[in-house]
């Protein structure tokens, strides 16, 4: 079987036996934090009113998933402050921590909450970030996430990605069949929704840049196409439904193009559809398979996987065509690319002694590393600031879940459900 046809044969690889739709993702850190990890202190948010959200405990578990800090458990704190003025200094010094988080939850205008924190170094005691918000009470855990990439941005100098989405594909099987899902949930497995239910299966979920739309590859009525879909009216279009595979769909960076795989001329080749003006513009000609599309940040060029060399290898073009070049050497299998938002790395599916890995390629040395542990690893995501990579794999009797692993392979994570197969992931833009 030569995987990198996107379509049919892939689908018994994809889903077992399932569960309940719209249950929570549960995430397991599987190997801890980098050793360059900040230690880093949260305390619980000071409120004299009841409130829906653990706000201090949401920040707590964002930074600790990204690696980069370490945070001690509140019952080794010497105080609960609320705020900056009651912090006794030299105490938490004994802690051992860098940073001190502290805030407070007090009741706001017309029914709003009004949230406030601060972010101080422990050794000067000096604020480095203070803010104030009201939000509805159904808003706590979003701000939490806005909060934690703040903290992240202050003390690193890169942009968080905790109030981002991901997008996801599940599937429970029964007596009368299989039932698919399209999914988006909070970047920490949180408020899971379901964009589509359908009775056939759904694959390559995309984000748009605006992360108001999915495009993804749907099976209704038994014939493949490509859908767009708002995620918060439920609109929906299809854009591609051509005779044979319509596969793997791709936004631009300026949400204003697709591109994607069609067989509508023979064999798969990649297209750029325009979706301002329409108009549908082959991008490869090859006798080859080409497949699986993803465009550079800067719109001007598409990564694909092709077997013109004999097996599946990765090759860029441009966006308005031309001839392609190679990007990978290393291993017989290289699929399934996705670019990092600065352009610097591309993830990839690779095989090496038959097994399946997720691995990353500087795009400016070519360096390759392994990031995961093998098996049936796939559909590589970058996370937004392009510090972590979503993707797919198995456990146990082949049940589907994903993981999250670092760009270094140093922090690695699961997210499963409890009984249901999950697969397909793709990360949101920055800010959803």
């Amino acid at each position: 079987m030569n995987p990198i046809l996107p379509i049919v044969l892939f689908l018994s690889l994809l889903f077992s036996v399932g569960g309940v739709q719209g249950e929570e993702l549960t995430i397991e850190i599987t190997r801890g934090v980098a050793d360059s990890a900040s230690p880093i202190a949260v305390v619980p948010f000071g409120t004299q009113m009841p409130v829906t959200e653990d706000m201090a405990g949401i920040i707590a578990g964002d930074l600790k998933r990204s690696g980069r800090f370490e945070v001690p458990s509140p019952q080794s704190y010497p105080q609960r402050p609320s705020e900056l003025s009651q912090v006794n200094f030299s105490d938490w010094r004994s802690v051992q921590v860098d940073h001190l988080v502290v805030g407070q939850i007090r009741p706001g205008p017309g029914g709003d909450d009004t949230v406030q924190f601060q972010l101080a170094n422990i050794f000067d005691g000096k604020p480095l970030l203070e803010r104030s918000y009201n939000v509805h009470p159904q808003q706590l855990r979003r701000l939490a996430h806005v909060i934690s990439d703040l903290i992240y941005q202050t003390l690193t100098g890169e942009p968080g990605a905790f109030d981002s989405r991901i997008a996801y594909v599940t599937a429970n099987r029964g007596p009368g069949g299989t039932d698919y899902a399209l999914m988006v949930a909070d970047s920490d497995g949180y408020n899971p929704q379901v964009v589509l239910r359908s009775r056939e299966p759904l694959m390559s979920p995309a984000w748009s840049p605006d992360g108001n739309r999915l495009a993804y590859v749907s099976f209704e009525g038994r014939h493949m196409q490509i859908v767009v879909q708002d995620i918060y009216s439920g609109a929906r279009s299809v854009v591609a439904s051509f005779p044979g595979i319509n596969g793997a769909p791709a936004w631009s960076p300026n949400g204003q193009r697709l591109a994607f795989a069609l067989s509508r001329d023979g064999n798969p080749e990649i297209y750029v559809y325009n979706l301002t003006g329409g108009g549908l513009l082959r991008v490869t000609n090859n006798s080859a398979i080409d497949t699986e599309p993803a465009w550079t940040p800067d719109g001007n060029n598409i990564l694909f996987t092709s077997d013109r060399g004999g097996s599946p290898q990765i090759y860029e073009v441009s966006a308005a065509g031309g001839q392609p070049r190679r990007l990978t050497f290393e291993g017989d299998y290289n699929a399934r690319p996705s670019v990092s938002s600065d352009g610097r790395y591309m993830a990839m599916v690779q095989r090496r002694g038959g097994v399946f890995y997720i691995a990353v390629q500087d795009l400016q040395n070519g360096q390759v590393r392994l990031l995961s542990e093998g098996g049936l690893d796939e559909s590589p995501s970058f996370a937004p600031n392009g510090r972590m990579v979503i993707y797919a794999t198995s456990e146990g009797r082949g049940r589907g879940v994903l993981a999250a692993v670092s760009v270094d392979g140093r922090v690695r994570q699961r997210l499963q459900l409890r009984s249901s197969d999950v697969r397909e992931p793709a990360w949101s833009p920055l800010g959803r």
